[in-house]
């Protein structure tokens, strides 16, 4: 078997305890970004799967969008990520 060879962990133990892996993160050409999605490229980031650097332009995102989802998990939790209660958290 053959492991392609990749930058930094290819798991990480979130706080929870649940393991989450490069597989769970979204496919690099996501074009529809559901608060799922975003959601796990964040937690991505944060507890080190990838970099910053690499989500951006793995997804090809902005960083000021990038922020924007961090602030929103950060202050109201994932729910804040829905397009549809966008107003509510602002």
């Amino acid at each position: 078997m053959y492991l392609k060879k990749v930058e930094g962990p290819r798991a990480v133990t979130l706080p929870d305890g649940t393991v989450m892996s490069r597989a769970d993160l979204p496919p690099a050409k996501t074009r529809r970004w559901v608060a799922s999605r975003k959601a796990a490229v964040v937690r991505g980031v944060m507890y080190g799967l990838i970099t910053q650097s690499e989500a951006e332009k793995r997804y090809s995102i902005s960083s000021e969008e990038f922020r924007e989802w961090v602030v929103a998990v950060t202050n109201h939790g994932e729910e804040a990520l829905k397009t549809t209660t966008l107003q509510k958290y602002r």
